[in-house]
């Protein structure tokens, strides 16, 4: 696990928050992609600190030491994790408007891995979904107690 400006984070994280990026399960969707999605909606940079790939690659979001854009009213004190997914295939009818969980065994496991990183750098964090501060499914399943072991 490595993010840009990790060893220099001052910020107080008390959080980290589990996303899916809302798209059609079984496509990848790439950081630049994110990225160009968050910057459409107004937003500086990327506005996760970390993206899964479908292979559960983890790539690099923007800066742990940088406020998120992934969660109103939670940003400054959390760290941002995304899943590639989230949504049914194109074929399901109103697929965009559908959350459920996608993630490939992959996902799964370079999840745990990574928040069981986290927490080791961030001890005092506890670990959420994101639709526990939005009126969203995202992210499609209940993060708050599948992790609440890590």
């Amino acid at each position: 696990m490595t993010n840009s400006g990790d060893s220099q984070t001052k910020r107080n994280i008390t959080e980290i928050i589990v996303h899916y990026t809302a798209t059609p399960e079984g496509e990848e969707f790439s950081n630049e992609q994110i990225k160009a999605s968050h910057l459409a909606r107004g937003f500086s940079d990327i506005g996760y600190h970390y993206v899964i790939g479908l292979d559960g690659e983890v790539r690099a979001g923007r800066s742990e030491s940088i406020a998120g854009a992934h969660c109103t009213g939670h940003n400054t004190c959390s760290i941002g994790v995304c899943y590639v997914g989230g949504c049914p295939a194109r074929s399901v009818e109103n697929w965009k408007n559908i959350g459920i969980d996608t993630r490939t065994d992959e996902q799964k496991a370079a999840l745990i891995k990574l928040l069981k990183e986290l927490k080791k750098k961030y001890p005092g964090a506890t670990i959420h979904g994101h639709n526990e501060f939005a009126n969203k499914p995202c992210p499609g399943f209940n993060a708050k107690e599948e992790y609440h072991n890590i």
